[in-house]
């Protein structure tokens, strides 16, 4: 069952964990590559804090973004920026989710994201948390993804099966952690069963590692479109 109140409690705590790890960082720090090809830590906290404002968006039934060429825009505006400021954005730019989130609403009602794709409104703040759950890893400080929440983990790895899942171009897959096991990809050729720790199979599944060291029966390991 989604529970969007606990859920926006999590946002909060993993907001607070990203804000108190970047604070360590300098002016000069921000401007490095993160993990993310092409982008600096600064672009990664610029896209946090667009992301946000995004789904505040979503949360009042207007587009999340203008278009892909202004959201890409607004984040290479604000990549370059110091510290201090990235830091101020993402606070104040959590500030307002959280306090959409908190507003009444019927958190039924189905919601539009990008590129058409809809959801039921009470699954955004979840939505929210993978973006700073993965983009905290995504900076490079520290901070990976085995000190991901398992609960979150797991739920991570249910989602991205979900996504990938009726996807002729992944062979049928079957995942399976110590926690459990989902099913995902098309419906042609043998299964492939792909095993290990969840927070390797979440960095797979989320395009952050090449799969190594996970183990495979079956087949070979699938390779994943782009998310």
């Amino acid at each position: 069952m989604i529970d969007h109140a606990r859920d926006l409690a999590s946002v909060r705590e993993a907001t607070e964990r990203l804000l108190t790890a970047a604070a360590k960082l300098d002016n000069a720090a921000v401007a490095e590559p993160s993990r993310l090809p092409g982008w600096t830590r600064g672009h990664v906290l610029a896209h946090v804090a667009r992301n946000a404002d995004a789904l505040v968006n979503v949360l009042r039934g207007l587009p999340m973004y203008a278009d892909a060429a202004t959201r890409d825009a607004d984040i290479e505006r604000d990549a370059p920026r110091p510290l201090a400021a990235q830091l101020e954005d993402v606070r104040g730019s959590a500030a307002r989710f959280d306090a959409e989130g908190e507003a009444d609403a019927d958190w039924s009602r189905t919601v539009e994201l990008r590129n058409g794709v809809t959801d039921q409104a009470a699954r955004v703040p979840f939505r929210r948390l993978v973006e700073v759950e993965l983009h905290h890893v995504d900076l490079g400080i520290g901070y990976e993804l085995t000190d991901l929440p398992a609960d979150f983990v797991e739920r991570e790895i249910e989602f991205l099966a979900d996504r990938f899942a009726g996807n002729a171009s992944v062979p049928p897959t079957r995942i399976v952690t110590e926690g459990g096991e989902w099913r995902t990809g098309g419906t042609e050729g043998d299964e492939v069963s792909v095993s290990g720790p969840a927070p390797a199979l979440l960095g797979w599944l989320a395009g952050r590692t090449d799969g190594g060291g996970l183990d495979t029966t079956g087949g070979s390991l699938p390779a994943l479109p782009p998310l």
